[in-house]
């Protein structure tokens, strides 16, 4: 059996299609889940990872844990999972934990208690990813139009069904204990850039709008943590030079290159019309 925590998100719901179509016994957890979310088969629990205890049911008979940065106990999450038999653990964790350790020391905390945890581990570093455009799904449909800071700065997002692809395949296969992937796009693209991706996958305009450093900040309070949003501006607006490099651990776990940021705006080109 592998749990998948967030169950319901955007790297969760694609990993428990892929395992549940492999032939996994799959438990997909989420704090609302319900079993119309999972495709038939898949066992729902609902759970709040901010509750360790809460998790208990979700891990009986586990052997494999997909776990994201959610709550302020991974060493509680974690001694759960060893107690009810999880021998490995997959943790879905942040590129900037590498390049801006202090300003990720929650993620980084997750980090350091997986791998005290005498788990069998991997950790996935993810970059930017490509469903971060979600955010414009309203603006556009409403006016066509597209807002964002810093048009010109490229970074490589990453499709999230490739981290779902890459975690499924890591959570399956031997040889990968131990391991940090940074999981990129193939590609470094700019705001502009992704605006004009999805004006290509609509067929019609899409007008582009530089946000001021202060709009910016105040359209990510409304959801983020002050100093979460500061670390993201930071990373979008300065990035480092790792930041912005493309990495070829997607092509690594999956034998095959990173889906650029193109073809995930055509095959999400519903969710903008």
């Amino acid at each position: 059996m592998i749990v998948v925590t967030g169950g319901t998100g955007n790297v969760g719901r694609t990993l428990v299609a892929r395992l549940a179509a492999a032939g996994e016994a799959v438990t997909a957890v989420a704090r609302h889940i319900t079993p119309e979310d999972v495709p038939p088969g898949v066992r729902t629990v609902a759970a709040d990872l901010g509750r360790p205890a809460d998790l208990a049911p979700a891990l009986e008979g586990a052997t494999a844990l997909f776990l994201l940065v959610a709550g302020d106990d991974p060493d509680g999450i974690l001694e759960q999972a060893a107690a009810a038999g999880v021998r490995r653990v997959v943790l879905l964790s942040s590129q900037a934990v590498g390049t801006r350790p202090h300003g990720y020391a929650h993620a980084a905390g997750f980090e350091a208690a997986v791998a005290r945890s005498g788990l069998r581990f991997t950790v996935l570093r993810s970059g930017g990813m490509a469903s971060n455009a979600f955010a414009w799904a309203e603006p556009v449909r409403r006016h066509r139009t597209a807002a964002a800071p810093f048009p010109d700065v490229a970074l490589p997002f990453v499709d999230p069904d490739d981290v779902a692809e890459v975690a499924a395949a890591v959570l399956r296969q031997d040889g990968h204990d131990g391991v940090t992937y940074t999981l990129t796009g193939p590609g470094a693209t700019t705001p502009r850039q992704r605006a004009a991706a999805l004006a290509d996958a609509l067929g019609e305009p899409v007008d582009f709008v530089e946000q001021t450093r202060e709009e910016a900040r105040a359209q990510l309070a409304r959801f983020m943590p002050d100093a979460v949003v500061e670390g993201t501006l930071a990373v979008l607006g300065e990035p480092t030079a790792e930041e912005r490099t493309v990495t070829d651990d997607v092509r690594r776990v999956l034998g095959r290159p990173a889906a650029p940021f193109a073809a995930w705006a055509a095959r999400n080109a519903a969710a903008f019309r």
